[in-house]
């Protein structure tokens, strides 16, 4: 893949601003608390995010337990250690330590979870007791001291007290917390309003008159405009948290069932021995891919030349076949013989759950199985006879329900085997081995309703639980089992077990068929809440420091270690570098919130200033003026993209302007990058004190302290206006500091040195450069000098922006790691899910997978009709069942599987299963998918598709074909696709035979059978799914493998028949016996020795004429073969 460079991407994304667009509010509409709110009650999530937000609560009033007794111990310890007249202070003592007591005291039942979570008023009325002691502790200190000692106080706690409501007190509604600090708000103006109106001689405000009560009003209203901000981005974050922790709960818990269906999917076919390294190889191939430009192809390459095979030495294998079976097929119709298999195959498969057997698989009428074989068992011979008994049981049950005349014929040996998968597609566990074919042989030797067994299996058993008879008579003249002594067995069959599986099937009266429409229709709902749901959000982590009492928390996980693990202490920073990389660089959606604060919090602070300057600067009104036009674009900016949405009525596809593009794309751009969210975060702090810097300016130091020294002296009234009121400058900065730390998405670590920075100069201000002005000011605490109640206000303010940012950032960081493991956990569940996926096409059709994986319950029997359907049996002759044999029969069925990819290219090529050394495949059995491959470009120009249209136009001429209801080029594919099977053993012969280790295997030959019709397929079984067909056609191409030749391909006459007209000669063999079919005509296809097809049509026989895809599949080839054909014919 190759990328533009970076000038040539310029240019058009300049001209692509300037072009009108549509507007995207999609992300922004995520972020709207409104959104956020309605999603929580659309998921009925309500109720736990209630009772999360109150767990985070609680851990807000962690942290302001440890600061509220930090602030009281240091106004304590500043006292004692500043303040020289311990008896002016004492009443200050015994208040702050009764009042901090008893608040920590109210606030402490809010550490009881459960109580407040049902009775949520006590959380109100406690958070609103513990505000007025703080307020009443405040007004009563500073009144005690004014009516006895005539000392006028400022207040200490009224900053406070704003941020302790709006930031650590448990108030569950936003509007609540409003009107609480209003309240409190409105109760310090009217004390201030009543220390002016009252007491004017001795306060410093006297000579501002009701100006100043206007600047406290506006100090007030900045600080409840930084709370109710603080208050809604913050449950806009939780929110948003709470919902990401929501969806990741759901990838988790999705993902643990997705594993544990993995697991009994994979353990119910493949032994977990076999099926773990199957598993592991799957997924790392998933894996590797992900960094490759080509992705991975969920189909036979999966498990390129992958081979588990496993020696069993100690096991007794079951061969059991139902007896006149072949009536069935000939008397039931396809759906009632299915059914009676479903039926029957169900009951087995439990029996041999409970006998402890692994069931390998069945054969139509033929179910094998073995014992002691995924963990050794002593008792591996009695479990496989007391099955066979039970079997015998389960087929007379059934029997007797549908009135049929059906029995059982069973065979078991015990000895050792060869067990494990071969090939890349269907993978499917087998056995191999003597004893295995000793066993089928015993079967097929036995009596009806009888387990016959070997003396070797005999010698295992107790013969005083079983009536034995000698063998059968078949037996003695097997060329297998002649050498054997074999006996009949029959006893009493374990009731529990068989009742259990008779009752674990549904009898035929409530046996149910589901077809493809039906399941796709009844696929069942999800609830979005569980209880597993609600205990992983109860145990969701908060910040804060673990002050519950054993009595009243809860039992949850502690994450609180882990989380300190890999967050830093002080500026909560990931210890891993790229992941504080990443979260720096998300995208700030809230942006427009931040500015509509800053817009309000710098108009709060021009107004101050100019009551401050008392209109006399005209270069003040020129700042003020250009800082409000920079803040108010800034606002516009932020905002016109949201105003631009409610306008068009939330229409997605309106066209706006290019300007208007270009102020999205800008918004955009800040929305995006951090360092320009930075500069837009410095300029509008700098434009704050470029506002307060003006204070300053205008104050003439030396007029100030001559004005109060003559003041003192001759005792008259200062004229203020000279200097700026330190209080008012004070609380500025404390306003300053606020909106330093509240301003979203800025990097905590520059949000610390940014407030410590602006710390440190205040206090040069105060000690130095103003010194005299903020040492003669109103003081908080008699004989404390002013300037130290100063710095105990900023400092207050910055040691409260910080612990309420820390636990901010700490709850936003939790958020964003919880995002971070939601990734890893989707990837993984995705990885679990093409592994799945990946098995079930090796197990069942692709068009099937989907619809096992989803909809079917156990038990159910899924099955689809087909009206033409070409089948194919191909049977390796001369392979002996031993370890070498085994791999070169892996690598012979490899080749095979690679080849279903070729034609998969082309037209659905299904495996069914491998029995043995037997290969069979069958050719329409999802004509979705082909109708689609064939009307792709590809197809059309390939040879195989010329041919086939060839043939359907040719045959479009007889008024007996229909096009809509005939599919008969699935007969010339399957027959493709077996020539391209023996092109591919002879492949592999040449090059066995130059290899001294497999030469003696060089000589390998291919017995193939054909025949086509309408079949059946389905899912069956209980305790694993297997996929099969059923109908004439499977049977009748068994049979033309049975009774073919080596090197030959034979078919049925309707098969062939269809072949002529695809121009394809069929040589006629002769009447061949079939069993259940008697003599019927048999043909061969016509293939020279150099395995390409013959042509029915032309005179000169010695031309052939092949189409496959081993060859070619391009017209040019085709061409070049019909130019010959006409020639020949001319």
């Amino acid at each position: 893949m190759s990328f533009p460079r970076t000038n040539s991407r310029k240019s058009p994304l300049k001209r692509k601003r300037l072009r009108p667009c549509h507007l995207d509010y999609a992300n922004e509409r995520l972020w709207e608390h409104s959104y956020l709110r309605e999603k929580c009650k659309e998921l009925n999530l309500e109720e736990e995010y209630r009772y999360y937000q109150v767990r985070l609560m609680v851990s807000n009033l962690t942290i302001f337990y440890v600061l509220f007794i930090i602030l009281a111990m240091s106004f304590l310890t500043i006292e004692l250690l500043y303040v020289q007249h311990y008896n002016a202070v004492f009443f200050n003592f015994v208040i702050r330590v009764v009042s901090t007591i008893l608040v920590l005291t109210v606030l402490s039942i809010n550490f009881c979870e459960k109580f407040v979570s049902r009775h949520r008023w006590v959380m109100i009325a406690s958070s609103v007791l513990s505000v007025y002691l703080v307020v009443l502790t405040d007004i009563v200190m500073i009144s005690y001291h004014f009516y006895k000692n005539d000392w006028p106080l400022n207040t200490s706690f009224d900053v406070f007290t704003l941020c302790m409501i709006y930031m650590f007190l448990p108030i569950p509604s936003i509007k609540g917390a409003a009107l609480l600090a209003s309240s409190v708000s409105l109760i310090y103006v009217a004390f201030f309003m009543h220390s002016l109106t009252f007491n004017a001689v001795y306060t410093d405000r006297d000579s501002f008159g009701y100006d100043v009560i206007s600047t406290d009003i506006l100090h007030n209203l900045g600080f409840n405009m930084m709370g109710i901000f603080f208050r809604i981005m913050n449950d806009t974050m939780v929110r948003a948290s709470f919902l990401d922790r929501h969806q990741f709960i759901m990838e988790e818990t999705w993902l643990r069932h997705a594993l544990l269906q993995e697991s009994i999917l994979l353990d119910s076919i493949l032994p977990p021995q076999i099926a773990k390294p199957v598993q592991e190889k799957i997924k790392s191939k998933i894996t590797q891919s992900e960094n490759s430009p080509d992705r991975f192809q969920m189909g036979p390459r999966t498990t390129e030349s992958f081979m588990a095979i496993q020696i069993h030495p100690d096991v007794s294998i079951l061969y059991a076949d139902v007896v006149n079976y072949t009536h069935l097929t000939t008397t039931l119709t396809v759906g009632n013989l299915v059914k009676v298999l479903h039926d029957l195959y169900g009951r087995f498969d439990i029996a041999a759950s409970n006998f402890k057997v692994q069931r390998i698989k069945f054969l139509g009428d033929c179910y094998y199985c073995v014992a002691g074989l995924t963990t050794p068992d002593p008792d591996h011979a009695k479990c496989c006879v007391s099955l066979g008994i039970s079997m015998i049981s389960n087929i007379q049950e059934v029997r007797a329900e549908r009135g049929l005349d059906i029995d059982m014929r069973i065979g078991v040996h015990s000895g050792s085997l060869l067990a494990g998968i071969i090939g890349e597609a269907k993978l499917q566990f087998d056995i191999w081995g003597t004893d295995v074919e000793i066993a089928n042989h015993l079967e097929s030797t036995g009596e009806p309703g009888y387990v016959h067994v070997s003396g070797r299996t005999l010698s295992m058993l107790n013969p005083a639980d079983y009536t034995i008879l000698s063998g059968t008579q078949k037996a003695q003249s097997d060329p297998v089992l002649q050498y054997i002594h074999t006996y009949l067995l029959t006893g009493q069959v374990a009731r529990e077990s068989f009742i259990t599986s008779i009752g674990g099937v549904r009898s035929s009266s409530v046996l149910e068929v589901k077809s493809i429409d039906r399941i796709r229709s009844s696929r069942p709902s999800q609830s979005s809440m569980t209880d597993e749901f609600r205990e992983e959000f109860r145990n969701m982590p908060v910040g804060g420091i673990n002050l519950n009492s054993p009595c009243c928390r809860r039992t949850r996980l502690d994450t609180h270690k882990k989380t300190q693990r890999e967050i830093g202490i002080f500026c909560a920073a990931f210890k891993d570098s790229s992941l504080e990389w990443n979260y720096l660089h998300q995208p700030d959606f809230i942006f427009k919130s931040s500015m509509l604060l800053a817009w309000g919090i710098g108009c709060c602070l021009i107004y101050i200033q100019i009551v401050t300057n008392n209109f006399s600067c005209t270069a003040c009104i020129v700042v003020d003026l250009v800082t409000f036009f920079f803040l108010t674009s800034l606002l516009c900016l932020a905002w016109y993209k949201n105003v631009c949405w409610w306008k068009s009525g939330r229409y997605e596809f309106r066209i706006y302007g290019k300007y208007s593009c270009m102020a999205f794309h800008i918004f955009e751009k800040i929305q995006h990058s951090v360092s320009l969210r930075i500069t837009v975060y410095l300029g509008i702090l700098f434009s704050y004190y470029a506002v307060i810097s003006l204070i300053m300016l205008n104050c003439d130091r030396d007029m100030y302290e001559l004005s109060y020294i003559e003041s003192k002296i001759y005792h008259y009234e200062m004229d203020r206006d000279t200097c700026f009121h330190p209080w008012v400058f004070t609380n500025m900065i404390s306003l300053i500091l606020g909106i330093s730390y509240t301003f979203a998405r800025i990097p905590f670590g520059l949000k610390i040195v940014i407030s410590c920075c602006e710390t440190l100069a205040y206090l040069l201000i105060v000690f130095f450069q103003f010194a005299f002005i903020f040492q003669h000011s109103a003081t908080t605490t008699p004989f404390m000098k002013a300037e130290l109640a100063h710095c105990l206000r900023v400092c207050m303010m910055l040691l409260t922006m910080y612990a309420k940012e820390r636990q901010s950032e700490f709850n936003t960081k939790m958020n964003y790691k919880l995002n971070v493991d939601l990734q890893n956990k989707q990837k993984a569940a995705d990885l679990t899910n093409q592994s799945i996926i990946i098995l079930l096409n090796n197990i069942l059709p692709s068009h099937v997978v989907d619809l096992y994986l989803n909809s079917l319950a156990k038990h159910e029997l899924y099955y689809e009709n087909y009206r033409m359907v070409s089948v194919m049996f191909a049977m390796l002759i001369n392979f002996p069942m031993n370890l070498p044999s085994l791999r070169v029969l892996n690598d012979i069925i490899t080749q095979f599987d690679r080849l279903l990819t070729a034609y998969r290219e082309y037209y659905v090529v299904e495996k069914i299963k491998v029995v043995g050394c037997t290969y069979m495949a069958a050719c329409g059995l999802d004509f979705n998918l082909a109708s689609n491959i064939r009307q792709t470009d590809h197809f059309r120009n390939s040879s195989l598709h010329v041919e086939v249209e060839h043939a359907r136009n040719h045959r479009m001429t007889d008024e007996n074909y229909d096009s809509d209801m005939n599919n008969d080029e699935v007969v010339f594919i399957m027959t493709t696709f077996a020539l391209d099977l023996m092109r591919t053993l002879a492949a592999c012969n040449r090059a066995y035979s130059s290899s001294f280790f497999e030469r003696s295997l060089s000589q390998g030959k291919i017995c193939i059978g054909i025949s086509s019709g309408e079949i059946m397929a389905g899912v069956v079984g209980a305790s694993q799914p297997h996929y099969d067909i059923w109908g004439n056609p499977v049977n009748m191409a068994s049979r033309m493998e049975s009774t073919g030749l080596p090197g030959h391909i034979q078919v049925t006459e309707e098969s062939a028949k269809i072949l002529q007209e695809f121009d394809i000669k069929c040589i006629y063999r002769g009447m061949t016996f079939v069993k259940g079919r008697g003599d019927i005509p048999t043909y061969f296809v016509g293939i020279d020795e150099n395995l390409k097809f013959m042509s029915a049509k032309l005179v000169n026989r010695s031309l052939s004429r092949r189409f496959s895809v081993m060859s070619s599949l391009d017209p040019d080839s085709l061409r070049k073969s019909s130019s010959s054909d006409q020639e020949s014919g001319e």
